[in-house]
């Protein structure tokens, strides 16, 4: 069985439920931006806008361009948790 992929949060150590993941770039600077479904120990579940370079997912703000967005929406329709509370956070839920 595989052990599922852990992370820290303000709120704790969280299991990463669902995410997805999709490269990105800016003039030279390589990155991916990712979307990341949580759940904490009491079962609370968190949503996470993060970005990695090197594979490692860094903290600090996240910029997606708006043309990118259709790209993400593909992504996220794949998953259904990860769908669920980005349609609660569009308000269509």
């Amino acid at each position: 069985m595989a052990q599922k992929k852990t992370t820290a949060t303000p709120w704790g150590s969280a299991t990463v439920v669902e995410e997805v993941s999709f490269p990105q770039s800016a003039d030279d600077k390589e990155f991916a931006s990712i979307l990341q479904l949580l759940e904490i120990g009491s079962g609370e579940r968190l949503l996470r806008f993060a970005y990695s370079t090197g594979g490692v997912a860094r903290r600090g703000p996240v910029t997606i361009r708006v043309r990118d967005l259709t790209k993400l929406r593909r992504l996220v329709s794949k998953r259904r948790e990860l769908a669920e509370a980005v349609r609660t956070l569009a308000g269509e839920a």
